[in-house]
């Protein structure tokens, strides 16, 4: 059955038939087709549009419906053009002909778009709650591993810093991104039902029982913007879009620290893999798949934009591009952060090779330099007699902290036994990163 047909004189192409389905991806939307379809019969019968009898009737059937799917008893399937003739077709086999008054007031395109915005806000709500566990998770690794170890720019050698604030840095990050998701979550909470297909209804209908009865705060003031208003999705795939660059960001460290050139963290088995060839090797898969599906989730995000772009108002069929990209990145987000979690939970934390590689870093070169600014040398010739000092003890194999104070009055005689003190690694940390915890 279509719900359309009336003014064709032809069939529909098989070719055309199978092209216009989305039945095959939207069917993932049946629980709040049946919600959307229940708040609008109970405003049909408030607004007086149906006996009270008649919404029992079309709800029980509605109810039945779901039930039957949830049971596997009701498979969502055959020749049916998306999920909303698939529901109103097996309602009206239900309860016959008075099924057919389900659709009165309301288009697909109204109907479509309150689908929509309901699975948006509940997946957005979810991908909330997992947002929080991977925080929970990390914070509990940077908790149980205060340990020092290098902090880099370009890829170098920097500052000493600690574990705990280098995987805080990222706590940050997600933090940010879940205020994101809710501040989308707010945007969006408007309730297109009742815009019919774009000019609304002749009928005396009431949008806020119906915006009441779904959750809604209210209904969208604007009847065209209503039924062609995809930026919730865009904005929902954009914070995926961050969540994921943050991700990929966290997974390229996670891969570097596990090489063997680092050997800063090990990997739990449970979230790597090995080689077909070379029985030495634990690949970190999960971290690199979450590096790779980054792009995928990106590819979502513009396809988006690039669908809409051009659109005139108000609905066009362009619209049901947007259901398969933004299941697709919230599937591929939601399962990143949950092998990211993973993952984090599992991992070990070889604090000694960090130390290690903090002591032959000349880490505490900068405060060498502060030292001497501290004791009256003007900055700029600071930076220079450390740069000296630092070429002194790599020719001689050496950290800065291992040298003799005579070795520290070649070159410049400012110095005094206090340098040992001012440039311990532990005392650098008390003074700069510990000192705002």
């Amino acid at each position: 059955m279509k719900l359309w047909g009336g003014r064709f004189k032809k069939e529909e192409s098989k070719l055309m038939e199978d092209f216009n389905s989305s039945l095959s991806f939207d069917k993932r939307l049946y629980r709040e087709d049946v919600k959307g379809s229940l708040a609008h019969v109970s405003m049909l019968v408030k607004s007086g549009i149906l006996k009270k009898e008649e919404g029992t009737v079309i709800s029980d059937g509605l109810t039945g419906l779901l039930e039957d799917i949830e049971a596997g008893k009701l498979e969502i399937g055959g020749d049916y053009e998306d999920i909303h003739s698939f529901m109103e077709s097996n309602l009206i086999k239900r309860i016959g002909d008075l099924g057919k008054k389900l659709h009165t007031a309301r288009s697909r395109n109204d109907q479509v778009a309150v689908d929509m915005r309901m699975f948006a806000k509940d997946n957005a709500k979810m991908l909330e709650s997992e947002l929080q566990e991977l925080l929970d998770t990390i914070k509990k690794l940077a908790d149980a591993n205060n340990v020092i170890m290098p902090g880099y720019t370009h890829l170098q050698r920097a500052q000493v810093v600690t574990f705990k604030h280098h995987m805080m840095a990222y706590h940050s990050m997600f933090s940010r991104d879940k205020k994101r998701i809710a501040n989308a979550i707010e945007i969006l909470d408007e309730s297109p039902l009742g815009c019919c297909a774009l000019a609304g209804t002749t009928y005396d209908i009431d949008r806020k029982h119906t915006a009441k009865e779904l959750g809604f705060k209210k209904p969208v003031d604007n009847f065209m913007d209503g039924v062609s208003d995809r930026d919730y999705l865009l904005e929902l795939c954009s914070c995926f879009s961050i969540i994921m660059m943050h991700m990929s960001r966290l997974s390229e460290e996670l891969i570097l620290w596990s090489s063997q050139e680092f050997k800063f963290i090990d990997m739990s088995d449970e979230f790597s893999t090995g080689s077909s060839i070379m029985p030495q090797k634990k690949n970190p898969d999960a971290a690199e798949l979450i590096r790779g599906k980054t792009g995928r989730v990106y590819g979502s995000l513009i396809s988006l934009l690039t669908t809409i772009k051009g659109l005139p108002l108000a609905y066009n069929k362009d619209m049901q591009e947007d259901k398969e990209q933004f299941f697709d990145s919230l599937d591929t987000v939601t399962a990143c952060i949950r092998v990211m979690s993973g993952m984090l939970s599992t991992l070990k934390v070889n604090s000694e090779n960090m130390k290690k590689a903090v002591k032959y870093g000349f880490l505490n070169a900068t405060e060498v330099a502060d030292y001497l600014v501290n004791k009256g040398v003007a900055f700029r010739d600071a930076h220079g007699i450390v740069g000296e000092i630092v070429i002194y003890c790599e020719d001689k194999g050496c950290a800065i902290e291992e040298l003799s104070l005579d070795e520290f009055k070649r070159f410049s005689p400012v110095f005094e036994n206090d340098i040992f003190e001012f440039i311990d690694y532990d005392n650098i940390l008390k003074k700069g990163i510990k000192k705002y915890l």
